[in-house]
């Protein structure tokens, strides 16, 4: 009998290869077919490994089977996939189990005449895997397609964002950047003020056996060193949120009996830092267009005991349904994701390079709406988790190139100090891998004259 989590997994990897879901919502259709945890644990490192390294593993896969991908069946594809993954970094996975399984899954899948191919090229890769064929770091870093092959094949990337990457940050740190994409990254929560301080926070967290330490950066994060904190009631006292994340709100500043906008704000991070740095005082508009989002954010706020939040909806396009009555409005804005491609590894493959103009577009388009609503001498803060300029400094750029009213704040002069280790040359805050070891965000301070 194939292991339920295997089983699992393969369902949910080939839910992502057709586009039917995203990592997120597989793992999450997948734990509903598993009551044991370990299961899901199990389902979740495969699934998201399998992704993580698809392209190494697709590589491999050709060479010891000596066929495209494209001309073998989509459900071998997710066999093997998924099981090289288990053979090759799982090391703690019995081979033996994993090279039954993935031929019981070939029946199952209605691939009988596959499992002798499946079981060959299982144990090919096993006697190889201690030389394994993919290209070698180049000893010449100069040599372009060495370098690309490099980054791209054995690291598991798309040729297009490496080759973004070598230009802009050049071979060593680009290198930095596809190992961090590729590592498990650590659970990081951020504690609600409005509840705890980040001492309190840590005390209670041990009374439920989870030990926690403080993030490098941000000043209410906590990284979570053992135990699980998702199996605490939902008592509002932390919420998940990347590092980087928890700094866009720094760079708003809110102050008491502010008014806020939060236009892009489910899940609610952001909106819920943003309402302890005003110490309840003042009011938080957050809003959102799909019904689902509002609702998810409608739970963030409500569990958080936020009372100083309203939540509007709002429409898709045309003008907001508010004056210019806002002291700061956070654009989060909807982007490509690739900032965030460690924690989210199917981005990565989902993204083309054509994708960024017509994000860049959408997200102008959402700031000048934005920009309508800023009173006078109010604030307007441009976010993304993308590392590519379309969607950053381009928009920014073409943005105070139609709106002669604003202007861009150097955030050098900005009165938060946890911002001060991500201001770049430009005045910006930016987040990178190879220099601060966090995801890739993106944030702009502009003020309305």
């Amino acid at each position: 009998m194939t292991a339920p989590a295997r089983t699992a997994a393969y369902h949910a990897v080939r839910a992502v290869a057709s586009g039917r879901f995203d990592l997120p919502a597989a793992l999450h259709a997948s734990r509903a077919q598993l009551a044991d945890e370990r299961d899901r644990a199990l389902a979740a490192e495969i699934v998201t490994g399998t992704l993580r390294w698809q392209r190494s593993l697709d590589h491999l896969i050709e060479h010891f089977s000596r066929r495209r991908i494209a001309r073998l069946d989509e459900e071998v594809v997710a066999i093997l996939r998924l099981s090289l993954y288990q053979l090759l970094h799982l090391t703690r996975v019995p081979a033996s189990a994993v090279v039954d399984d993935a031929v019981d899954l070939a029946r199952a899948a209605r691939k009988p005449s596959a499992t002798g191919f499946v079981n060959a090229v299982l144990r090919t890769t096993l006697r190889q895997r201690n030389r394994l064929p993919l290209p070698p770091r180049p000893t010449d870093p100069s040599n372009r397609d060495a370098s690309l092959a490099y980054l791209g094949v054995t690291h598991s990337h798309p040729d297009w964002l490496v080759a973004r990457w070598l230009d802009r940050y050049g071979f060593e740190d680009t290198e930095r950047w596809v190992r961090f994409d590729n590592e498990t990254p650590p659970l990081t929560l951020r504690v609600n003020r409005l509840r705890a301080t980040r001492e309190q926070a840590v005390a209670a967290l041990e009374q439920d056996d989870v030990d926690a330490e403080p993030t490098r950066y941000a000043p209410n994060g906590l990284v979570v060193t053992r135990g699980n904190p998702l199996r605490r009631p939902p008592d509002g006292l932390v919420f998940v949120q990347d590092e980087a994340s928890q700094l866009i709100p720094e760079v708003v500043s809110a102050s008491p009996r502010e008014r806020i906008l939060d236009l892009c704000a489910s899940p609610g991070g952001k909106t819920l830092a943003m309402a302890a740095d005003m110490n309840g005082a003042g009011a938080i508009v957050a809003s959102d267009v799909r019904p689902k989002r509002l609702s998810l954010l409608q739970d963030t706020v409500r569990t958080a005991g936020a009372r100083s939040v309203s939540i509007v909806r709002v429409p898709r396009s045309g003008p907001l349904p508010f004056a210019a009555i806002f002291d700061a409005v956070l654009v989060d804005a909807p982007c490509s994701g690739l900032g965030t491609v460690r924690r989210d590894p199917d981005i990565r493959w989902r993204r083309q390079e054509g994708d960024l103009e017509i994000l860049g577009r959408d997200q102008l388009a959402l700031l000048l709406r934005a920009a309508e609503v800023v009173r006078p001498g109010g604030r307007l803060v441009y976010a993304t988790c993308s590392s590519e300029p379309e969607e950053n400094d381009r928009v920014v750029a073409n943005f105070v190139g139609l709106q002669s009213e604003f202007r861009i704040v150097n955030l050098r002069t900005h009165r938060s100090a946890a911002i001060a280790p991500f201001v770049d040359s430009e005045g910006f805050f930016r987040t990178t891998p190879p220099a601060h070891g966090l995801e890739a965000f993106f944030a702009a301070l502009l003020t309305r004259r």
